[in-house]
């Protein structure tokens, strides 16, 4: 059977890990894969807990990580090259930026016969400064031209990578959008929504709005916090926050909450009386989902949230920016609302639109599962990438 090389970034909680795990563990057995993984930052959380469930135990590269440095990054190379020649894969695939420079420039140093590449988002806009991203761009159209195949995973995506930042060939380009094991939250227990609420001290007629994710800049939670702020200024029931996360901005969020008279609490110092929780990170993300009413995101920039795809299929109503490819996993105005990037006032009148009206909540909910399940379960994901590999492979042959 065809070897194929997995790599991918590090295991952090995230939409990568799933797709590289779920790939890794169901292509057997046409497929013999082996996945290899970086080292997360000290400020993530691990995902290593979804390989390990799934069986697979994969090699890590202690030098690969996500700071760029000559040092590390040189020995993750002779790392992967190593890994390459004692493994010998007809197929490489990366996944993500920093496993797609190394391992992709591995394969070819290798003369590894398929190289592929999945976006699962990009640094071409919100994340650097000019100069910098057109150094980006400069290295992504080096590395497409040495690759067999580049994986999107949407058609925003695959119209941005190609006609807008022009960083790969149409040819050589697939869109293959990201799958999950959707089940769990779509049969969730009843008791689940009272025993998260009860934890965290949310009475059972609170709306509450979560919001899941890295507390980092890219996430932008301090929108969130201004239109949440509008929100229960202008609205009668009782409402809270529920901020599922942790991360670089948890202080800086904590502070804004304080400047804006919004009351706090925390899952190391919970308090009664509160406005916004912090929750920290939560394993079990279905619970977060059972507990809150409504499901926000506000980020500068998405390639497939998964928090999104999950609280579609928890049933549950969202509201977020129409930023990268959020308009491909929502049906806009059907399971959730969306504003323009930065756009409080927008955001905060979708927010209140959505807490205030429990019927209109109720049709969101009942058009997430249905969507959802078509489009993002990971079996057709596995067979997506299955269609692509014979290709390349046929390709090449």
């Amino acid at each position: 059977m065809p070897r194929v090389l997995r790599i991918i970034n590090r295991l952090n909680l995230g939409g990568p890990t799933y797709n590289a795990a779920y790939l890794t563990k169901y292509l057997e057995p046409e497929f013999e894969t082996l996945l290899v993984a970086g080292m997360k930052d000290e400020s993530e959380e691990s995902s290593e807990f979804i390989v390990e469930g799934l069986g697979i135990k994969p090699v890590f590269i202690r030098d690969m990580r996500r700071e760029i440095s000559l040092k590390s990054d040189w020995n993750a190379f002779w790392q992967l090259v190593k890994i390459i020649r004692d493994f010998k894969p007809e197929i490489v695939h990366t996944h993500a930026a920093k496993a797609g420079t190394l391992g992709r420039i591995a394969a070819w140093y290798c003369k590894v016969p398929v190289i592929v590449h999945t976006f699962h988002g990009h640094v071409f806009h919100s994340y650097f400064g000019p100069l910098k991203t057109n150094v980006f761009k400069f290295i992504e159209r080096r590395l497409s031209a040495i690759s067999s195949g580049i994986i999107a995973i949407s058609e925003l995506q695959k119209h941005e990578l190609r006609e807008i930042h022009k960083v790969c060939k149409s040819d050589k380009t697939y869109v293959v959008p990201l799958g999950f094991d959707l089940n769990r939250f779509h049969e969730l227990n009843p008791n689940i929504r009272s025993d998260f609420r009860r934890k965290f001290y949310i009475p059972d007629d609170a709306v509450a709005i979560g919001i899941i994710g890295r507390l980092v800049p890219i996430k932008n939670h301090s929108l969130f916090l201004e239109a949440f702020q509008k929100v229960k200024e202008n609205c009668s029931l009782n409402i809270k926050a529920v901020i599922v996360g942790d991360g670089e901005d948890r202080q800086m969020l904590e502070e804004l909450c304080h400047s804006k008279n919004l009351k706090v609490s925390t899952a190391e110092n919970p308090n009664t009386d509160f406005d916004v929780v912090f929750t920290s990170w939560i394993y079990e993300v279905e619970t977060a989902l059972a507990g809150c009413d409504v499901i926000a995101l506000t980020s500068l920039n998405e390639g497939t949230p998964v928090s999104l795809i999950e609280a579609q299929a928890a049933g549950k109503p969202i509201v977020s920016t129409n930023v990268g490819g959020i308009a491909n996993v929502v049906i806009e105005n059907q399971t959730a609302l969306l504003s323009d990037s930065q756009d409080v006032e927008s955001f905060a009148q979708n927010l209140k639109l959505l807490v205030e009206s429990e019927s209109l909540r109720k049709s969101f909910s009942d058009n997430g599962w249905p969507f959802v399940k078509q489009k993002f379960h990971f079996e057709r994901l596995v067979n997506d990438v299955r269609l692509v590999y014979r290709d390349l492979l046929g390709k090449h042959n």
